[in-house]
């Protein structure tokens, strides 16, 4: 089975536009990106997910928890290693999952999570379209530029918990320029996730680079139609 994701080319993809965010909640500024705004108000059919951890079910029972979709949707593995070779390396538990969602309930969009912050990890491309690298201020403004392909190769890098940045001495401004310099035009978004701060802007380039990928739009499966 082919699993479609989001990130495929198309053709009909409209021009460049910028976005605009603020890291302090008042004044804003933009960065530049590929692909047009989403409106997150958009809906999709069917979203489930797929959780990596080396021995517990941890991020999977989070999510359950916490209603992010029904338990049926949320698939956990256990790695028995680093997470992060299940996700590169050898993706076939991760891919199996996600098949396996995708025949159940005829996704328009999948997520897998990774496990971790790793600064060496990085999805391999045939398991992911579309790749979001999380990090958060309490890690120190020298996160960005130390680089690593989670930072510099990731489609969107979020910088996650800005409303703690003085309390912990990180310079968003620092981490912008760097951002800046470690990953070109690569989009990069500051968030305050738990303060709702930037969720929207993350949510827009998702469904941005899902109607890219020639996604129907509609219920219903999204995989192969031959």
């Amino acid at each position: 089975m082919n699993v479609q994701f989001i990130n495929k080319t198309s053709s009909t993809s409209e021009p460049s536009a910028g976005h605009t965010h603020s890291h302090d909640g008042q004044s804003s500024h933009s960065h530049d990106h590929g692909g047009d705004h989403g409106h997150t108000h958009e809906q999709l059919d069917h979203p489930a997910t797929v959780t990596n951890d080396i021995f517990t079910r941890e991020d999977q029972e989070f999510l359950i928890k916490n209603k992010a979709l029904p338990a049926s949707r949320i698939l956990a593995i256990e790695t028995g290693g680093c997470p992060h070779a299940a996700i590169r390396e050898d993706i076939s538990a991760n891919m199996g999952a996600l098949e396996s969602l995708q025949a159940k309930f005829g996704c328009q969009i999948l997520f897998v999570e990774s496990g971790g912050d790793n600064l060496a990890a990085n999805y391999s491309r045939e398991l992911a379209d579309y790749i979001i690298y999380v990090i958060d201020v309490s890690g120190g403004d020298k996160i960005p530029r130390k680089g690593g392909p989670g930072i510099s190769q990731s489609d969107l890098l979020v910088v996650n918990k800005i409303d703690i940045a003085q309390y912990v001495g990180a310079s968003l401004e620092v981490m912008d320029r760097d951002s800046k310099l470690m990953r070109g035009d690569g989009p990069t978004i500051f968030t305050s996730v738990k303060k709702g701060t930037g969720v929207d802007d993350v949510a827009s380039l998702i469904l941005a680079a899902w109607r890219t990928a020639g996604s129907p739009g509609t219920a219903g499966a999204v995989g192969d139609t031959e």
